[in-house]
């Protein structure tokens, strides 16, 4: 990369966190998209559409999910040269625009979901201070649809007593309300009383807080208790459990794109096939005509 394209970069990365409060992972990925490009081109600030066509070639054997996130780096990039007065042009319509089909995610049905709790509860009544830590961390997931990383991140007095709500800080460091059930109060209560309370964290793990790669293996560990196959189980499935719960219960689409904190109703939306799936299925599976022969 020459040293005007990375002053550009510079320049457009600070822009990134400023005004569009980008994390530091979200800040590196793009910086590692643009230097890529820029190996293939003279000059990334400079480049052409037919230089960015010819990227578009070199891609060709990438997956369409590295070649759509490179594309809309670009994009992103020399629509911000254009508007800060650096370029009078935007070459980036010649830029590739591969079709992506978003998997639907993976979900547990409701009475999985009571299994692990049923499970959980049982563990954590005979007060042993892990059992009844895993208990608040399944209600905190399941209850309030958090990330694993919002969960593990949060402080001590994140929860408070008649409070129906807590304050979780998400993805470009976004703040957002949760709703905070009363058995997920009660459970945090509980945990409360029992861990020590040497560090800042709500759920400490040495002198740190609890990791996401600990969260994945208790989580788990609690689906093998409950009898499900610990390999369909993981905090995110019981994030989409809780979203796909909801909107199946009536929730309203625009309440459920708060709740989870998605920037775009995009990403919300794929709950709406998700349960258009699962009716299907019900219907060629439990339909009066499904059995019937000619």
């Amino acid at each position: 990369m020459t040293p005007d394209d990375r002053a550009l970069v510079d320049r457009f990365l600070d822009m990134m966190a400023a005004e569009a409060g980008s994390s530091r992972h979200t800040l590196s990925a793009y910086r590692n998209d643009l230097e890529r490009a820029a190996a293939s081109v003279a000059s990334l600030g400079g480049a052409s559409a037919n230089d960015l066509s010819r990227l578009g070639t070199q891609w060709a054997e990438l997956a369409p999910s590295t070649v759509a996130r490179r594309s809309a780096a670009l994009r992103r990039f020399f629509g911000f040269l254009v508007d800060d007065g650096l370029r009078n042009d935007d070459p980036s319509a010649a830029l590739p625009r591969p079709r992506l089909e978003r998997p639907l995610p993976r979900i547990l049905e409701k009475d999985e979901v009571e299994r692990m709790f049923e499970a959980a509860e049982d563990r954590a009544a005979s007060g042993e201070l892990a059992s009844v830590r895993n208990l608040a961390l399944l209600e905190l997931l399941y209850g309030s649809g958090l990330r694993a990383s919002e969960l593990v991140g949060l402080p001590r007095g994140a929860v408070r007593p008649g409070q129906p709500f807590l304050m979780v800080r998400g993805k470009g460091s976004k703040e957002r309300l949760v709703p905070i059930s009363s058995r997920a109060q009660e459970a945090v209560a509980k945990w409360i009383e029992v861990e020590p309370g040497s560090t800042p964290w709500l759920f400490p793990s040495g002198k740190a807080h609890l990791s996401r790669v600990r969260l994945f293996q208790i989580v788990r560990a609690m689906a093998a208790d409950a009898g499900i196959t610990p390999e369909r189980v993981s905090p995110h499935v019981l994030r989409h459990a809780f979203a796909t719960h909801l909107l199946s219960g009536g929730a309203d689409l625009r309440v459920l794109q708060s709740l989870l904190g998605h920037a775009d109703i995009a990403t919300t939306q794929i709950y709406t096939h998700v349960d258009s799936a699962r009716l299907v299925e019900l219907v060629n599976s439990r339909h009066p005509l499904a059995t019937r022969t000619r």
